[in-house]
């Protein structure tokens, strides 16, 4: 039986590592994402190229995400799994300098965007009495810090609120939901901190693919168990 994933964010980082680890692992994979080009690069770095599904859209926008869930759904029939990967930060985050656009941009596309997309695809998954949703946070979401900015982390915290209610109002509909939260990733984000970290600090970093195992136990797990919640951080 075929089995249907979501990702989102899926052009780069943690986004595209879960989709390629979903993909080698046999799943159908909709990748969602800003950029055509970038997913198209996602598609190409797996040797299951057939089995992805490129939908253009921007999270932060409630319609976009609206008529991206039509269209998976028009396309697979059902989704099994949804991972949120998307997410931003800005270089001027501190409560000092933080203009009220770029607080709005991280709001809208790092809490608002799960939601929407939560709710693009929860329905199905209660008429089939099973799914999973996986949201990448950040350990952000438990201490909030100048390194990460308020924007960020109160965007992180509400999506941890939200996984959180999944589980409490989902689970007797046979629906799951795991937080991960993670500390410092080697990705493209980096680039965006007022002080990006040299190489010498990225090289001590957990990489994507690290992440995407984590997304693989929460996916892989047995119905009758979930991991509502995973901090991960460098162990260097």
């Amino acid at each position: 039986m075929i089995k249907n994933a979501v990702v989102t964010g899926a052009g780069s980082g943690v986004g595209r590592a879960c989709a390629i680890q979903l993909l080698r692992e046999g799943w159908r994979v909709a990748l969602l994402g800003r950029r055509s080009e970038s997913l198209e690069d996602t598609a190409k770095q797996s040797a299951h190229s057939d089995q992805c599904l490129l939908v253009t859209c921007d999270v932060s926008s409630e319609s976009a995400v609206a008529m991206a869930g039509k269209k998976v759904l028009s396309a697979f029939g059902e989704v099994e799994v949804l991972v949120n990967a998307a997410g931003t930060n800005v270089p001027r985050r501190s409560l000092e300098v933080l203009a009220s656009s770029d607080y709005h941009e991280m709001i809208n596309t790092n809490l608002n965007g799960s939601y929407y997309c939560v709710q693009a695809f929860l329905e199905q998954m209660r008429r089939r009495r099973s799914g999973t949703i996986v949201n990448i946070v950040s350990d952000s979401a438990r201490q909030a810090s100048p390194k990460a900015g308020p924007g960020y982390s109160m965007s992180k915290f509400g999506v941890l609120g939200l996984t959180q209610a999944i589980n409490a109002e989902e689970r007797p509909n046979g629906i799951r939901a795991c937080a991960i939260l993670p500390g410092d990733i080697d990705t493209d984000l980096l680039a965006r901190r007022p002080n990006p970290p040299d190489m010498v600090a990225r090289a001590r970093m957990m990489q994507s693919d690290d992440i995407a195992r984590c997304v693989m136990l929460a996916v892989n797990l047995p119905a009758r168990a979930v991991i509502e919640e995973l901090l991960i951080r460098p162990g260097a």
